[in-house]
């Protein structure tokens, strides 16, 4: 869709044109296939590289539009977020040599974009969700501003009738809504491509489906969200929901979202796909084209199916079929796109290596995959893979689960060997990327394992808010180096450049595991909780979780030295009403101001209205001890 001019379809008139454009699409993508005018006797790989960019202080930087402004080439490209960008790598024919010249191609294109970051004190980083990203980040004040983007979102809106709402249970809980497309700016991938024979289309995108669980398991690299430890590759389960229009109210039958795997196999032909899209989704975009794809192919020329693909473009399986031209003759793909961005380069072209190399290994016995395995099954290794990583365990076509590490060491790497070998790469390249596959599944440590492991044991010592931001900090040092995630050491607190870093929001500092009251309850259990938990200030919320109170020690004092009464009193009578408070994104050193103009030894954090954390005197002295621990000692003797 990012290469198409879209509208929003806004009255049936516009619906009818663009439905009745989209079936002689399809129309003329049947007669491309039947006259035999699909390329057919070359294979070449692509990829696309999403990445995020993220300000000094680790956070998500909204610069895209400047980054792109110093860099004319028209491969690097935006996303529907403008902390994002996207590079989009020339094709590749499918032989010797192409994973290096892959792997080449995009060290020099991020070198490109990594330079025009620099300019605006801006990192790129290549992580399937960044880990420091804030629901603020979110706001759509962060939409790119692009006529594709504002008009997928109007749309989705309108499809969905209400906010969009979030639920992700790992070994954390997300539970959240928002009131836009936005959470799916959050997801960043490494989608790789493969052109596919039209007679082999069926075989090879059956065996793509079948794959694909114990290869994402082994490709995991997001596993963290708004500080939440969810999924092992979390952007599945999130990228299916920040773009689902499916609403209980609106419905009372199943629906399939937009964002999905599939719901059987393929049983005849590629169009079969693009025939149950038209038919399971709304229209929501339209081509500001108006070729006549059927009058184009009568001329003798090749049509573009232009609303075709933007319908394609607004359906997001995680196998896409795709069509596209190159050198004027028509071609058929297939799209990977559940590898996440990162950890490394070399991993990221390792993964495609090993995704193509089953790809084109396929043996005679999986011709027919179909054939030996359930298509629920295969569904089910997916969404397994993307919760459990290498600790899944997964149907195959022997009676019983297999271990992810075992399918992949002892049957798909051969095939991929094999495959790798069939394209006529040497011995010395296909070991070069497989192993790095091997090695990380024998040490069992994806990225997402090993940002996991390293986030936990910075937490021992740390604040959440420190370990998060530490987090990008190491992955973004250990990413210059390009070795694979397997190998590298885990996170120190003080990758991050100083203290200072982590302290520049009250969000890095605040307490968000909060004990909470409401007005009408009884102030002997208030104060139970501030003795049982030895804390000098507890926020009082209403039923709706806005904030409308604050009760302090201090007030208990000065109440019971004035009145002497027994505690059936309701917090209510004692509490501030209205207390002053901050936004999470409030600078340190204002927060300090404020409440030392006041007077006051806390400050409740806010987001429209809603309590999300409080930070109090004492946060501020743990933060004070930290930073006079990387001053340097002063010398009494003057020296």
């Amino acid at each position: 869709m990012g290469e198409q001019k879209v509208t929003v379809i806004r009255n049936a008139d516009q619906s009818r044109t663009f439905i009745n454009r989209l079936i002689t699409d399809v129309d003329a993508l049947e007669k491309l296939i039947e006259n035999g005018l699909i390329e057919a006797d070359i294979q070449r790989i692509g990829a696309e590289q999403e990445l995020c960019f993220v300000d000094e202080s680790y956070h998500p930087a909204p610069v895209i539009n400047q980054v792109l402004g110093e860099i004319d080439d028209s491969r690097f490209t935006t996303e529907i977020a403008s902390f994002n960008g996207e590079i989009n790598l020339d094709p590749i024919v499918f032989s010797a040599g192409c994973f290096y010249q892959l792997e080449q191609n995009l060290n020099v294109m991020l070198k490109v974009i990594k330079n025009a970051a620099k300019k605006f004190n801006c990192r790129v980083i290549l992580t399937g969700i960044v880990p420091t990203i804030r629901k603020g980040d979110l706001a759509i004040k962060n939409l790119t501003p692009e006529e594709r983007y504002s008009a997928l979102d109007e749309s989705l809106k309108n499809l969905k009738g209400g906010p969009y709402e979030f639920r992700i249970e790992g070994a954390d809980q997300l539970i959240a809504r928002h009131d836009s497309a936005m959470f799916e700016g959050c997801n960043t991938s490494f989608q790789v491509h493969l052109q596919i024979e039209p007679d082999k289309f069926v075989s090879q995108y059956n065996w793509a489906q079948a794959i694909a669980g114990p290869i994402l398991s082994g490709a995991t690299n997001s596993p963290l969200l708004l500080g939440k430890r969810l999924w092992r590759e979390t952007r599945i389960a999130l990228f299916q929901q920040a773009i689902d229009v499916r609403s209980i109210r609106k419905s009372t039958y199943d629906r399939v979202p937009r964002v999905y795997f599939g719901v059987d196999w393929l049983k005849n032909s590629v169009i079969e796909l693009f025939k149950e899209d038209i038919v399971r989704h709304r229209m929501i975009l339209a081509s500001t084209s108006d070729e006549d794809s059927l009058k184009v192919l009568e001329e003798g020329a090749i049509p573009r199916l232009k609303a075709l693909m933007v319908h394609n473009g607004t359906i997001y399986r995680w196998n896409r079929a795709c069509y596209g031209i190159l050198n004027n003759k028509p071609h058929l793909r297939i799209e990977n796109r559940y590898f996440p961005s990162g950890p490394s380069v070399i991993d990221e072209v390792s993964n495609a290596a090993f995704w193509l190399g089953v790809m084109k290994g396929q043996p005679d016995e999986y011709a027919n995959i179909s054939s030996r395995l359930i298509f629920e099954n295969v569904k089910s290794n997916f969404v397994r893979a993307a919760r459990n990583g290498l600790g899944s365990k997964l149907h195959w076509t022997t009676e019983k689960k297999v271990p992810a590490v075992e399918l992949i060491r002892k049957e798909l790497l051969p095939i991929a060997r094999n495959g790798l070998s069939k394209a006529g790469l040497t011995e010395d390249e296909i070991s070069n990327y497989l192993d790095v596959i091997a090695e990380r599944v024998e040490t069992e440590k994806t990225g997402s394992q090993w940002i996991v492991d390293s986030y936990i044991e910075m937490k021992q010592e740390h604040s959440p808010a420190e370990a998060l931001v530490a987090t990008p900090a190491g992955i973004i040092k250990r990413q210059d180096n390009n070795a694979p995630a397997h190998q590298w050491k885990p996170i120190r607190i003080n990758e991050t450049g100083g203290r200072t870093t982590l302290f520049q929001r009250v969000e890095q500092i605040m307490s968000t595991d909060l004990f909470t009251v409401q007005p009408e309850d009884p102030i002997s259990l208030v104060m139970k909780i501030m003795d049982w938990r030895k804390i000098r200030h507890i926020p009082v919320q209403d039923e709706a979780g806005h904030l409308v109170g604050l009760v302090t020690s201090g007030m208990f004092l000065n109440y019971f030295a004035k009145h002497h009464q027994n505690s059936i009193l309701a917090i209510a009578d004692i509490m501030v009403s209205d207390p002053i408070s901050v936004n999470a994104e409030t600078s340190t050193k204002t927060a300090i101001k404020v409440m030392l103009e006041h007077k006051i030894g806390c400050l409740p954090v806010v987001n429209r209205k809603k309590l999300v954390g409080i930070v109090t005197e004492h946060d501020f002295l743990k933060v004070a001890g930290r930073l006079f621990q990387e001053l340097k000692p002063v010398d009494l003797n003057g020296n």
